[in-house]
């Protein structure tokens, strides 16, 4: 198995010219930084204008002509016939239709799905280069399979990149009869195989993988390579080592990611860094923690510390440290540090007031502490909070004590998506940060048309003074859609505030599921039976991406899924997400937002505007519409300026970090 990796990867390599293919990055200059800003929206443009008319689905019919007639044999001799001129020539439009003829044909008898005329511009979108817009429910899965499948034609290997495990063993089983029909190999990357269950899934032509399993190989791969990691070093490597580099490595290199919900994972969650760790020294760790605790405890805030909510950050005042300084004195040991002691209670202060349980973590049934992630509502549950953050969660909460780690390695998203040879993307909602994806990884964005009118109707925002009378005005809107024999979709923000309204539905005796990071599990299953008439299904973000709610027969007739948002989200993806479960694929749907002035949202971003939608509330508690849309709309704003702030203060530390220890060697 072995020596078939390694002359894989050297035929791989010999062809696209390096031992382990992946752009080399040149970090920016102040001028391309100016470039980027002055020049980029304009770039940005005229690149994205690279799209091909629409003549070319009708290519791709003519294309299509005799091939119904082929035999299972034949279709993958023509599709192994087209491996060489894709090679010598590339992607040229003629070519491209006929490879795009050939999936689509194999589609058709394998699945039963023809590929829809959009669907082929959207797969030409993204074989560009271009991060393709769709509208929810309008098939990206199968979309991906064109693009994927004419770049392994070509000899790139292919990655697949999805937002979770689930969604890439789902797709990788679903779409893999497509491939085997054209003589490709496709293979699927989860957490908790073994090394060489992994190698195995990248050496297929095509791999589905999650954002996080795939980046964490390539950081093993980088620690593995080390800096010496030319073709001639490799080469030295096998005369002089028994197990050389070259085949402890996992993958053969990042040659094409085609990244689906692109702006969940190229921007959301560009927030956090990849971080590999070992296990550091445990001695008398706990009782550290606890001390940490119980020194942040006495600490007053306003007086001794201050809480920005909206940065999720906490600073010491002089009087802080100073009484922080009086109450560590008599301790000793790793409190005699100024700089140790405050960094340890400035996280416990974060444990104490800034993590909520049940919004950014839960306890796990086996009573560990797992992150939730913000903005898919999934389980995360083996990544942890750095800097003390996690282990101080579990002594407040009375949990065994994980080692603390000590960082081997570490890389944010946006550098390492940065290093594929190509890059492309699809999603339901991109055109607010198109200036972003082009600015940090030069994608350019493409609205493709919806292969039928769209028909979702998006009735007017109630926006309450109190989160008491949102969760009463959401009892009475459920209550009276359900009468009506409509399904209906409530999405929280957070597992707390779903279980919350589950409990306000059971006492008011109407019947529901509810889709959390708690019952994850099941998620298939009550998500498949969410369009049944009738049907209450209370959901966070978890139900907001890469799920396709069907409606059941007579549903349609009735005005189809009712989607109720409790909270607006910092970022308008997000809702955008969340109403495109309803109205999908021409069927009939409707869509609201029943918020609060109390929301998260206006308590971090409102400011003192906030006070005017109070003042302006009219007698039954609710604002006018008017009002409410530009209040929260400006606090949306406010939330997505701050954190695309973040993400590229993320970015310039990983490029400083590199740059500060590039004397002691490469921190990958």
């Amino acid at each position: 198995m072995s020596s078939i990796r390694a002359a894989s990867r050297a035929a791989i390599g010999d062809a696209l010219g390096g031992a382990y293919a992946e752009r080399r990055e040149r970090p920016p200059s102040a001028m391309d930084r100016w470039a980027r800003r002055a020049v980029g929206p304009l770039a940005r443009r005229l690149y994205a204008l690279r799209v091909w008319p629409a003549a070319f689905p009708r290519a791709v019919t003519d294309a299509e002509t005799g091939l119904g007639d082929l035999t299972e044999r034949q279709l993958v001799e023509a599709a192994v016939a087209l491996r060489e001129p894709l090679r010598r020539v590339g992607f040229q439009d003629a070519l491209v239709a006929r490879a795009f003829a050939l999936v689509r044909e194999a589609a058709r008898r394998t699945l039963g799905q023809r590929h829809y005329d959009v669907q082929l511009i959207g797969g030409r979108v993204m074989l560009g280069g271009l991060v393709a817009e769709m509208e929810t429910g309008e098939g990206k899965t199968l979309t991906a399979t064109l693009a994927a499948s004419t770049a392994a034609l070509a000899g790139i290997p292919v990655h697949v990149v999805t937002v979770n495990d689930y969604l890439a063993a789902r797709d990788a089983e679903w779409m893999g009869p497509i491939y085997r029909a054209l003589g490709l190999t496709v293979g699927v990357v989860v957490h908790g195989l073994d090394h060489e269950a992994r190698c195995a899934a990248y050496e297929c032509d095509i791999t589905y993988c999650s954002n996080k399993e795939l980046a964490f190989d390539y950081l093993r791969d980088r620690m593995v390579l080390g800096q010496r990691a030319s073709r001639l070093q490799l080469l030295l490597d096998r005369l002089a080592d028994d197990r050389p580099r070259a085949e402890r490595l996992t993958l053969r290199g990042l040659h094409f990611a085609i990244v689906d919900e692109a702006d969940s994972v190229l921007v959301d969650e560009a927030r956090t860094p990849l971080i590999i760790s070992g296990p550091g020294d445990t001695a008398a760790e706990r009782r550290m923690y606890e001390r940490a605790l119980e020194l942040a405890a006495q600490l007053l805030p306003a007086t001794d510390f201050t809480v920005e909510a909206r940065e999720r950050r906490i600073e010491l005042t002089e009087r802080g440290r100073l009484r922080l300084d009086a109450l560590a004195r008599p301790l000793g040991g790793p409190w005699r540090g100024r700089l140790r002691r405050e960094n340890l209670v400035r996280g416990a202060l974060r444990a104490q007031h800034l993590v909520e349980r049940d919004v950014d973590y839960v306890l796990s049934d086996d009573g560990r502490v797992v992150i939730v992630d913000e903005f898919t509502g999934r389980r995360m549950p083996d990544r942890a909070w750095e800097q003390d953050l996690h282990q101080l969660l579990e002594v407040k909460e009375g949990v065994a004590l994980t080692r603390r780690n000590e960082t081997l390695a570490r890389i944010s998203y946006q550098r390492f998506f940065r290093r594929y040879l190509r890059l492309a993307g699809m999603t339901g909602t991109a055109l607010e940060v198109a200036p972003e994806l082009w600015s940090v990884y030069g994608l350019g964005v493409w609205r493709v048309p919806p292969n039928r009118a769209v028909r979702r109707r998006v009735q007017p925002a109630i926006v309450c003074s109190t989160a008491a009378s949102r969760w009463a005005a959401v009892i009475a809107r459920v209550t009276e859609l359900q009468r009506a024999g409509r399904p209906i979709l409530l999405g929280t923000r957070s597992v707390a505030a779903s279980e919350h309204l589950s409990r306000l539905l059971h006492a008011a005796g109407l019947a529901h599921r509810v889709l959390n990071a708690r019952q994850d599990a099941a998620e298939a299953e009550i998500v498949a039976a969410a369009g049944e008439g009738h049907r209450i299904t209370v959901s966070t973000n978890m139900a907001g991406r890469g799920t396709d709610i069907k409606l059941a027969a007579g549903v349609a007739e009735r005005g189809g899924l009712h989607v109720i948002a409790t909270e607006y989200h910092e970022a308008r993806r997000i809702d955008r997400q969340l109403f495109g479960r309803c109205g999908r694929q021409g069927d009939p749907g409707t869509c609201e937002v029943i918020a609060s002035l109390e929301d998260d949202l206006m308590l971090r971003h409102g400011g003192w505007w906030r006070t005017l939608g109070r003042w302006a509330a009219r007698r039954d508690g609710r604002a006018p519409g008017w009002i409410a849309r530009w209040l929260f709309g400006r606090a949306q704003r406010r939330a997505e300026r701050l954190h695309a702030r973040m993400r590229a203060d993320l970015v310039w530390l990983d490029e400083h970090l590199d740059t500060a220890l590039a004397f002691s060697g490469r921190q990958e």
